[in-house]
């Protein structure tokens, strides 16, 4: 009986994959997982798949900065508490970043997002600016919940340089490991709080995600079987047995190969390993299927140590940057880091950033210009 149920329950979560296949939105598919060690180290590991080169580059923005949510006449307006490292897409707005508390924020693409319409006169904040608001005024994800929880404003999207609309659900982190996943679904904000939701992929709606867990775990998972293609329902079905199976502490047998010898390098390196194992392969794409866009990078967010590391899949480079290696008081310069073009680094590449003009967010219904 219990089996009927999980897979009668899998069978509704699969149907909610169908609007993905009939209405298409940006091809994109990415991959978020939480995980926690013995000695309590936090990392959290994503990938970015997406339909073409996204023109990231990495950005370090200090306090103090006075921020618009580009929502229009109706836009909010705030100051930065805490200062940042971010990676942008087409460097329009922020995909996803670490503060300086240790809370991570990543941006995913779901194909099933409604925004609404906000009432006459409501506070709206641009798709584009959303990420950076939680960076810019929380310490942690309990505080995030507390504050989107009041409904102080709404969130609306952004056309993207492709012509169409950037639809997500946003997931963050915190060096507790606590957890959150926000989503817009029909016009209202639905929010999964607790350190349980450790993964998240793209389509279906986050509850359908978790019906398709339960499955799976039905099904037997690394003992038996698991799904292989690259739809967001099985690489969050991979993702999640992968991330119970790797360590949660030193192994002795590898860790004098690691950087330094140091265990957060070592549970660093096998959150990636995660990561690579559910990506897809560079110059794949399968038209009228989102779900299914090459893997352009990764990024391994370490709260407890502050230090994020970059994985490109279309250059030879893997490198990391400590935020505490950072100028992020009020009145620092904006520095950039430049990724586009196949601009590869190594190592600790906190010294390689340079001075810039900060990108501008993009606005609700505006036009932009996307990096070269």
């Amino acid at each position: 009986m219990r089996q009927n149920i999980a897979r009668y329950r899998f069978l509704i979560a699969f149907l909610g994959l169908m609007p993905v296949c009939l209405f298409p939105v940006q091809a994109s598919a990415c991959t978020r997982v939480l995980y926690i060690a013995k000695d309590g180290t936090v990392i959290t590991g994503r990938s970015m798949d997406w339909g073409e080169d996204l023109k990231s580059n990495m950005w370090v923005l200090p306090r103090g900065m006075k921020r618009d949510g580009m929502g229009g006449v109706n836009s909010i307006n705030w100051e930065s508490k805490y200062g940042s490292l971010i990676v942008t897409g087409y460097d329009i707005g922020t995909s996803e970043g670490m503060n300086e508390k240790g809370l991570v924020v990543n941006m995913l693409a779901l194909a099933e997002a409604d925004y609404g319409k906000p009432p006459e006169g409501t506070k709206v904040i641009c798709l584009s600016t959303w990420a950076q608001y939680i960076l810019d005024n929380h310490a942690t994800v309990a505080e995030a919940v507390a504050d989107l929880k009041k409904e102080n404003f709404e969130v609306q999207t952004v056309v993207l340089p492709t012509g169409k609309p950037a639809n997500m659900h946003l997931a963050i982190s915190d060096s507790s490991g606590d957890s959150a996943v926000f989503e817009y679904v029909i016009g209202k904000l639905i929010i999964h709080h607790g350190k349980q939701y450790k993964v998240m992929t793209n389509s279906p709606v986050y509850d359908k995600q978790l019906a398709i867990m339960e499955y799976w775990k039905e099904a037997g998972g690394l003992t038996k079987s698991l799904p292989g293609t690259s739809r967001a329902a099985d690489r969050f079905v991979r993702a999640t047995y992968l991330l119970e199976a790797i360590p949660t502490e030193t192994k002795p047998q590898y860790i004098s190969s690691v950087a330094g010898q140091k265990f957060y390098f070592q549970a660093m390196m096998s959150v990636l390993s995660v990561m690579r194992s559910v990506g897809t392969p560079l110059g794949i794409d399968v038209e009228n299927q989102p779900w299914v866009s090459s893997t352009i990078w990764r990024t391994i967010s370490d709260s407890t140590n502050r230090i994020v590391m970059f994985d490109s899949a279309t250059t030879p480079a893997t490198f990391w940057v400590r935020l505490d290696d950072l100028d992020l008081k009020p009145g620092a310069s904006v520095k950039k880091l430049e990724l586009v073009g196949g601009k590869a680094y190594s190592g600790n590449a906190a010294d390689k950033f340079i001075e810039a003009k900060l990108f501008n967010f993009a606005p609700l219904g505006g036009k932009f210009e996307v990096t070269k």
